[in-house]
């Protein structure tokens, strides 16, 4: 039975069927006795296990196939009607052939199975920023996940009424070709496909492919901006509540910050850190003409493996209840789960992510590196109360940030906002022992988007110029760099709960409370202006942390411009003018 009467949703609806050919149709209506149903038909079909529900009460584990573990960015494709609307990051097919592709792949996809229609909300629901879709899929373990991720059910579909613009999402198991898989955004009809993967980043279909990908493309059209960023709240002794949103590459301790425990010395003083979300943020001018954020999310999709008590007691207490953990290993004797890094006693016996027997002394890895959990942000210890805020949170700063062994200093502050767009679109990490190739390859990840911006990177750029001209109040724009190393490759900066020390001295900066210094790239701190009481860092540690190198940064003007090239004439002029400054003041 359908839960909406909107003409244009069911007509959708009804072609998707005619085209996959379901068994049945199920209204996914969000009440706990159909989604209990759906978790026990999981279970005893063996698409999910249950695990102690004593030690982890409501939590599950799911294995996907071996070939089928992580997002296939050379399989994601955005299908705009002109090739350089896409730009030279993204792959591209026109849409009518993509779409004749897609027909012939999910014609009967659905024989023999069942269709969940899910309704569900990004962002609180009848909020300002909300925006509502549809994802049909023959995936339990989707409906589940869409579960925690997102809002789903009745309520978003009272919310949507007759509107017409929803988002259209297909997902179709098929039989997971790996060769075979297609991540399929079509910008101009709000439309997503997703086929032959059941990988959470591919099939969860809000996350990625709607709240950066789709919503890109939607932020352009209407004037707000949609961020791969997480969003915190810094409560200082006399409890006011500041936030920032940051925008870091993968593997540079992003869910850690957004879930950062501060010191103890600051702990003690009442100093706390609220998490409003961890990966997504969704940003609009306010009517005082200051930039608020919500997170679209409602849950937490995690990476398990170094995720402990030690690097980030927060999150892992999010996942003790109602989670579902995907593609980490089983302890067969407390029926619970394990991964690497999670602590230092491995389960004597265990299954690992393949389903295959395990013990320590083996070695293959107990957990995919990619696995993850997927748990409801309401578990977290430190989620701020103005996580379900509607209007959203104001902010005060935006922090950019990338793993550099040399060149970036700890932290500095751009001249204006559009120096800040032009630090953002710069960003870089350099490659890690864990990726593969080369070690110390820079790699650029403007504003850590370039897997998720749904459009042509320079206009995007140019998106976030023509933004700056919208907002009165603006936040100021600062760069982080964590992973500073001596000369033997040592972090020389402790990282993790110690970051805190360098948000405040942002939070100074964005109130104007604080003086700086001006260098060749930007404002600076006074090297006594960070507190490193407790810390077993001298000044003149701290000062080598702030150095710019202007030897390294003359190589980095030079990579910036062949980076810029790639985009030809494109590239915003305001850009090209502050790259113009750089070199002049590195002359």
């Amino acid at each position: 039975m359908a839960l909406t009467n909107n003409k244009a949703a069911l007509a959708w609806i009804d072609k998707m069927a005619a085209l996959t050919k379901p068994d049945q149709t199920i209204w996914i209506d969000g009440s706990e006795a159909q989604l209990d149903a759906l978790r026990k038909q999981a279970v005893e079909e063996g698409i999910i296990k249950e695990l102690d529900p004593e030690k982890l009460p409501g939590c599950y584990l799911h294995r996907t196939d071996v070939n089928d573990v992580a997002r296939v960015e050379d399989r994601t494709f955005i299908c705009c009607e002109k090739e350089e609307d896409a730009g030279p990051t993204n792959h591209w097919m026109a849409p009518a052939e993509m779409y004749k592709k897609i027909d012939e792949m999910c014609d009967g996809a659905y024989t023999g199975r069942t269709m969940y229609v899910i309704p569900y909300s990004m962002g609180p629901i009848g909020s300002p920023f909300a925006k509502y879709g549809f994802e049909l899929t023959d995936s339990i373990y989707v409906v589940l996940n869409m579960n925690i991720m997102t809002r789903i059910g009745q309520a978003v579909c009272d919310a949507l009424g007759d509107d017409e613009g929803f988002i259209k999402g297909l997902h179709c198991q098929l039989s997971l070709d790996k060769d075979g898989k297609y991540i399929v955004h079509f910008p101009q009809d709000n439309t997503i496909v997703s086929l032959n993967s059941n990988y959470g980043g591919n099939v969860l279909q809000g996350k990625k492919c709607f709240a950066l990908r789709i919503a890109s493309n939607l932020g352009r059209a209407e004037g707000w901006m949609a961020e791969h960023m997480l969003i915190l709240g810094i409560q200082n002794p006399k409890g006011e509540i500041r936030y920032l949103s940051a925008a870091f590459p993968s593997a540079c301790g992003k869910t850690n910050l957004a879930m950062l425990i501060p010191p103890e010395g600051y702990q003690k003083a009442g100093w706390k850190v609220w998490c409003v979300g961890d990966d997504i943020a969704w940003l609009r001018v306010g009517a005082d003409g200051r930039l608020y954020a919500v997170n679209p999310e409602y849950g937490f999709f995690g990476v398990a493996p170094g995720t402990s008590m030690k690097s980030n007691p927060n999150a892992l207490i999010s996942t003790q209840r109602d989670t579902i953990f995907t593609n980490v290993a089983l302890d067969t004797s407390t029926n619970t789960v394990w991964w690497e890094g999670m602590n230092k006693t491995p389960p004597a016996h265990a299954i690992d992510w393949k389903g295959n027997p395990w013990t320590p002394d083996m070695d293959t890895k107990a957990a995919h590196p990619n696995s993850r959990f997927t748990a409801p942000a309401k578990n977290c210890p430190c989620l701020s109360p103005e996580f379900e805020n509607p209007q959203g949170v104001p902010i005060s700063a935006i922090v950019f940030g990338g793993r550099r062994a040399k060149t970036a200093p700890l932290v500095y502050q751009s001249r204006d906002w559009n120096h800040g767009v032009f630090v953002g679109s710069i960003m870089a990490s350099e490659t890690t022992a864990a990726a593969a190739g080369a070690v110390g390859v820079v790699r650029r990840d403007p504003m850590a988007m370039l897997p998720f911006c749904g459009y042509h990177m320079a206009d995007y750029w140019q998106h976030w110029l023509d933004m700056g001209k919208k907002i009165a109040h603006q936040p100021k724009i600062f760069n982080v760099n964590w992973f500073r190393t001596d000369d033997e490759g040592h972090f020389i900066w402790p990282g993790f709960g110690d970051n805190m020390r360098v948000l405040v001295w942002i939070m100074k900066r964005a109130f104007d409370e604080i003086d700086a210094v001006d260098t060749a790239i930007g404002y600076q701190p006074k090297a006594e202006d960070i507190d490193l009481e407790g810390l077993d860092i001298s000044r003149e540690t701290l000062q080598s942390l702030l150095g710019v190198d202007k030897d390294l940064w003359r190589e980095e003007a030079k990579g910036i411009r062949e980076y810029y090239a790639k985009f030809g004439d494109k590239v915003p002029k305001e850009l090209l003018a502050e790259l113009d400054k750089l070199e002049n003041n590195l002359k």
